[in-house]
């Protein structure tokens, strides 16, 4: 006989899509700054996992004379985020259920316990996109600088200012911007969907594809928003981060919630 302790979850149903307005982007980013002030320590250890991670990655690039990488690695750097954003979204999650009295190990152990379900497949889809664009982008500065600029590069954007340099970025951000929008596209409702309802990540994704295509107008508005604030925030040495990333993860939960 099996033993029924270790039955699998019922299968959550897929919740309606509701019709966004441009007016609910300025509510969920209210409501992201409304829970960060009241658990402001738990968004500041989830941005520092990320600020600090990238003041290594961005020395290592310097110490190392790999300097072009950061140019690459500052566009890519922020696909990581939704996945890092988990956190946030519990702690949206237990402020909206009222509960106010829950310690940084309570979120903790959420987010571990996610290990068991269908968050870490997602994981895998950023952190292999991520890859992916890396590999893009090395390949694209190959293709219009030569290898013989790729070897020699040290610590000088000068090659940037030539014709070839000043296209490469044209054409790279370009398709930066099309990699981002097919990420935001898959990930914008299907990472806090995934941590609400017992689904499997290809129906998250298939969801969240089906929330843009339903509200493009806003949605398209929402991720220029993320993309903007994250840019800024990344200017002074990542230190926006700090604030920028615990308000984002918080209004992307609202933003769920406020579409399913």
């Amino acid at each position: 006989m099996s033993d029924s302790s270790h039955a699998l979850p019922a299968a959550s149903k897929v919740p309606d899509i509701r019709v966004l307005e441009m007016g609910d982007i300025g509510f969920v980013l209210r409501a992201g700054w409304q829970d960060f002030r009241r658990k402001p320590m738990m968004g500041l250890i989830f941005s520092s996992i990320y600020v600090v991670g990238g003041w290594l990655i961005y020395t290592f690039f310097f110490v190392t004379e790999q300097i072009w990488w950061v140019l690459p690695f500052t566009a890519g750097f922020p696909l990581l985020a939704p996945f890092l954003a988990v956190g946030l979204y519990e702690v949206s999650h237990r402020l909206e259920q009222g509960d106010t009295g829950f310690s940084r190990g309570d979120i903790f152990g959420v987010v571990w316990r996610q290990r068991l379900r269908q968050l870490p497949l997602m994981s895998w889809v950023i952190i292999v996109y991520f890859l992916f664009w890396s590999f893009f982008a090395h390949m694209l500065f190959a293709m219009f600088m030569g290898p013989s600029v790729l070897l020699n590069v040290t610590t000088s954007y000068a090659y940037l200012l030539q014709p070839e340099g000043l296209v490469m970025l044209l054409v790279g951000t370009a398709f930066g911007a099309g990699f981002a929008f097919v990420l935001f596209c898959l990930t914008v409702i299907s990472l806090p969907l995934l941590l609400d309802k017992e689904l499997d990540f290809v129906t998250a994704m298939l969801t969240s594809i089906a929330v843009v295509k339903a509200n493009p107008r806003v949605m398209v508005a929402w991720g220029i928003t993320i993309a903007a604030l994250t840019f800024l925030a990344m200017l002074p040495a990542l230190l926006g981060l700090f604030i920028a990333l615990p308000v984002l993860g918080h209004a992307s939960w609202h933003m769920y919630r406020r579409v399913l």
